[in-house]
């Protein structure tokens, strides 16, 4: 009787699977576009291969071969540099520059993979050497640098990019005799502020003597190529850029390179952001997070002087923090890049993707971690949604601080139309962000498919490589033998693969595990 009554008992129901979030404002649903952002971010990264690793290899080799080439004949790079090479062009948001100075390039129709080089002319590490920036004439982020107090061996390289400063307005001059009366107007450690007036040193100097030497490095590499090079097929200049496309096999490899001063240590004056908590902390030390910043040839767009200021710029720190962004964040953040990317780039208004950037940071020192990392399937585009409303908050508001430097407002430069002009297009955005997302994919697949066919054009062109007559073997041939034999014996247990360019066999590339020789 009690086995009967158990089998007429009813089943618990089933679980019913939860539905996905609808977005009240464009009525698509949080999975729909959480699917939409994997897909896009999927094929932004493309198909990083073996062949791909090297040519981006070849073409790193060819800038710093250049840059050692400059260093050489013109003798005023540091000998020992340290450059900071970032993942994606200035226009993909990496530094805090200009929008209208930086020139247009589109990923597939002018290259395929970009990159940004940091280059220090002047690299003030030495601990003992005193910093001199000299903020009394400029905007927060900004600042002057003179090179009066640096030593005569730099003073007499650089000379060529200071300038004096022929006085200052009635009303400055007074205003310093006053401050230096109340003792409020002297920089700690550097005594009175007069002695930091002359010899500037001139960021448009400065970018104007980095292109020419680069051109004539390039130049002078143009004259002697070889075969399995990269060849320099567009140089130009893009405000304080000096912008470089290199056809590397069958990749077309964008470098902005930018002459920046580099800093050890951490500025006075953001000193403020150490004492605050962060999304960072516990995950990497203070000492990574604040080991060096730079100043950019780039001056204020509120009436700044080009002749004088530079600007700020955190990029190692940035670096560092990029680690610890969760990675739906992180998918969000990549694909509301390739969104924005195509409103903004046409007229430029003041508004680049440093600042998606920098409310990306804000956002994860706001918001908990576990509602940034959670894994559940609608969390990519409900930050994607944050982060579009967050931006059309500070567009409308005009407002928009600096992580590192709060009291700078990254936005008090936008005319009321042009701040309206970003939100409209920003509201079109977010009245359908499925419909934009599916564009910014067919972009990607179409920059992939180009890639494939200018791949395909290559290889049917490229000439054949060199084969030894009658089977001898040349010595160079037997010497990649000999190299490998010892690879193999010294590195017991590895994966190791060797690359030769059909056009130049005398330059092989090794592969061990993940790393390249």
């Amino acid at each position: 009787m009690e086995s009967l009554m158990n089998a007429v008992t009813p089943r618990s129901p089933a679980p019913v699977k939860k539905l996905s979030e609808v977005d009240f404002r464009s009525g698509a649903t949080l999975e729909q576009l959480s699917a939409q952002v994997s897909e896009l971010v999927l094929l932004e990264q493309g198909e990083f291969g073996d062949q791909t690793a090297l040519e981006v290899h070849t073409a790193k080799d060819f800038i710093f071969n250049m840059l050692g080439l400059v260093q050489k004949v013109d003798q005023r790079l540091p000998v020992a540099n340290e450059y900071l090479l970032l993942s994606g062009g200035a226009r993909e948001g990496v530094l805090d520059l200009n929008p209208e100075d930086l020139g247009e390039y589109a990923k597939g129709a002018d290259f395929d993979l970009d990159f940004t080089l940091l280059v220090p002319a002047l690299k003030l590490h030495d601990r003992n050497q005193p910093v001199t920036l000299d903020m009394r004439h400029s905007p927060p982020c900004h600042s002057w640098l003179s090179l009066r107090l640096c030593d005569s061996n730099v003073l007499s390289r650089w000379g060529i990019c200071c300038q004096e400063e022929n006085g200052l307005p009635e009303d400055e001059e007074e205003e310093e005799e006053e401050m230096g009366e109340s003792g409020g107007g002297s920089i700690p450690s550097l005594g009175s502020p007069l002695a930091l007036d002359g010899c500037y040193f001139s960021p448009s100097l400065v970018t104007d003597w980095f292109w020419r030497v680069v051109s004539e490095a390039v130049a002078e590499l143009r004259r002697s190529p070889q075969r399995g090079i990269p060849t320099p097929e567009r140089l130009e200049r893009n405000g304080p850029l000096t912008t470089i496309i290199l056809q590397a096999g069958s990749s077309r490899v964008l470098y902005d390179l930018l002459p920046v001063v580099s800093f050890r240590g951490w500025p006075a004056v953001a000193q403020g952001w150490l004492t605050a908590n962060h999304f960072w902390d516990g995950k990497i030390t203070e000492e990574e997070a604040i080991s060096g910043f730079y100043l950019l040839p780039c001056c204020s767009p509120l009436g700044g002087r080009p002749d004088r200021e530079w600007r700020l710029a955190f990029s190692r720190t940035e670096v560092q923090l990029k680690k610890c962004i969760p990675f739906p964040m992180a998918q969000a953040f990549q694909a509301a890049k390739a969104v924005l990317s195509r409103i903004l780039a046409r007229p430029r208004t003041g508004l680049s993707l440093y600042h998606l950037r920098t409310l990306l940071f804000w956002a994860c020192d706001r918001l908990p971690g576990a509602y940034l990392s959670c894994g559940e399937p609608d969390t990519p585009g409900r930050l994607l949604l944050g982060l579009l409303d967050d931006l059309a908050h500070c567009i409308l508001g005009k407002s928009c601080p600096n992580y590192f430097l709060p009291q700078c407002n990254m936005l008090e430069h936008l005319s009321d139309s042009q701040a309206l002009l970003v939100a409209r297009k920003l509201a079109h955005v977010r009245s359908d962000p499925s419909e934009h997302l599916r564009a910014a994919l067919d972009q990607a697949q179409q920059a992939g498919q180009l890639k494939k066919e200018l791949t395909a054009g290559t290889n049917g062109l490229g000439s054949p490589g060199p084969h030894p007559a009658n089977g001898i073997i040349s010595p160079s041939e037997d010497k990649l033998a000999q190299r490998l034999q010892q690879l193999v014996t010294e590195n017991p247990g590895k994966s190791i693969s060797v690359f030769l360019n059909p056009d130049d066999v005398s330059r092989p590339h090794f592969r061990i595990d993940d790393k390249f020789y």
